[in-house]
């Protein structure tokens, strides 16, 4: 009966990219097997270590204590949608709390991350419109793309050259034109064009949607990333985020003008068709917002872990930067300022190209204690395997020690 997925399985398997779930307990920035093996994890998207400091778990049991004391409006989850009656105070101090620091009218909230960059891009885009998407684009925007039914072009990673001939050539034959990108991108740890993508939307009236999963709480001065990092926050109108990346939590969201919000609640499937952030999630972020403007030295720390180790790499055959391919214009507007911002990103990859070796490796770093992922395809494209490096302020500089001395005889 099976017979079809069995054999996919095992084809899966041949090629060294077979997934299996693997039980683990994590402390910080230690991981322990289900065989009671120590590593050192490397994997984690925990990049302000907010998920396991006191002051957000604590600051979510006290309040959710004080409200189960005083009535009974504090439960493990919110029992309905949000448009039935999902939705309460909790989550609109919330919504108001991102919208302040992303300095828009509106937030929406969302279960997760993935439902809020699906949702949105699924239900904003349309048959009559073209979405012009970046090659790299995580896979929850992809998918909203294929929803959307709206013509889909994929632009080589980061080639604002092909977007401004493809508009120039096209523009007119559609309702509406999307540009869609990540703002940092997970596998790489790129930072988009972004004021290049904002002329260019500009010049030839299109919407930018921007996912910044990666990008809040580790960039910009108020840490709510890559947007505002480049001075272009407010020309990027629908900004799409996660809290459980930096923020160290669980859920996603959208900034944008209050008519789009509107919008998306009226006709969001990913919002209107699931069951409401549960409140514990809910007042972890609200604690996790309430402490970023004391996360900078955090975020120093990290940023300071992740350019040290970019160093080390582009001294040896590991460079990222000889070994991705990457067609971000030479000069221009931002150009620098990306740059800049790309050392201190806490996502670099060691390319190991193929399957087989990229699971080697992984298995080297293993024998030494220390988790780093094994990325394959079809998470990145063909022939780029790589270990990915993920840093947190929980980090040591004696942690990255080990992660250098275990990478130099690889």
């Amino acid at each position: 009966m099976w017979d079809d997925f069995q054999a996919r399985l095992d084809a899966l398997d041949q090629q060294s990219r077979l997934r299996k779930l693997t039980a683990r307990s994590a402390s910080r920035v230690s991981l322990s097997l289900a065989d009671g093996t120590p590593l050192l994890n490397f994997g984690s998207n925990d990049y302000l270590g907010l998920a396991h400091q006191p002051v957000p778990c604590n600051h979510a049991v006290e309040q959710s204590a004080k409200r189960l004391a005083d009535s009974d409006a504090c439960q493990a989850g919110s029992t309905a949608s949000a448009l039935v009656c999902g939705w309460t105070e909790h989550h609109q101090t919330l919504a108001d709390k991102i919208a302040a620091l992303e300095g828009t009218q509106s937030a929406v909230v969302f279960p997760t991350g993935f439902a809020a960059c699906m949702g949105t891009i699924a239900t904003l885009c349309g048959p009559k419109d073209l979405i012009l998407s970046d090659q790299l684009n995580h896979a929850s925007l992809i998918d909203g793309c294929r929803l959307s039914r709206a013509q889909c072009v994929v632009y080589p990673h980061r080639d604002v050259d092909f977007i401004d001939d493809h508009l120039t050539q096209h523009r007119q034959a559609y309702r509406r034109v999307w540009i869609v990108s990540d703002a940092v991108f997970s596998m790489d740890g790129h930072l988009a064009p972004l004021p290049q993508l904002v002329q260019i939307s500009k010049t030839h009236d299109a919407d930018l949607i921007v996912d910044e999963a990666h990008g809040t709480g580790v960039l910009g001065d108020h840490l709510s990333g890559a947007c505002e990092a480049l001075g272009v926050k407010d020309s990027v109108h629908i900004r799409i985020g996660t809290l459980s990346k930096a923020l160290g939590g669980q859920g996603g969201f959208v900034v944008c003008p209050q008519i789009v919000a509107d919008y998306l609640v009226n006709h969001c499937r990913t919002l209107i068709y699931s069951t409401a952030l549960n409140l514990p999630a809910v007042h972890a972020a609200i604690a996790a917002f309430d402490s970023l403007p004391d996360c900078q030295q955090r975020r120093q720390h990290v940023c300071g872990l992740a350019a040290q180790f970019r160093r080390f790499l582009a001294e040896t055959r590991w460079s990222p930067a000889a070994q991705l391919a990457t067609t971000l214009p030479e000069g221009g507007s931002g150009t620098e300022s990306i740059t800049a911002l790309e050392t201190g990103v806490p996502i670099i990859p060691i390319m190991t190209g193929s399957d087989v070796a990229t699971i080697a490796a992984a298995e080297s770093m293993r024998s030494l204690g220390l988790y780093v992922p094994a990325i394959r395809p079809p998470t990145v494209p063909e022939g780029q395997g790589r270990l990915r490096v993920s840093l947190s302020a929980l980090h040591s500089q004696a942690d990255l020690q080990r992660l250098i001395d275990a990478v130099k005889p690889l």
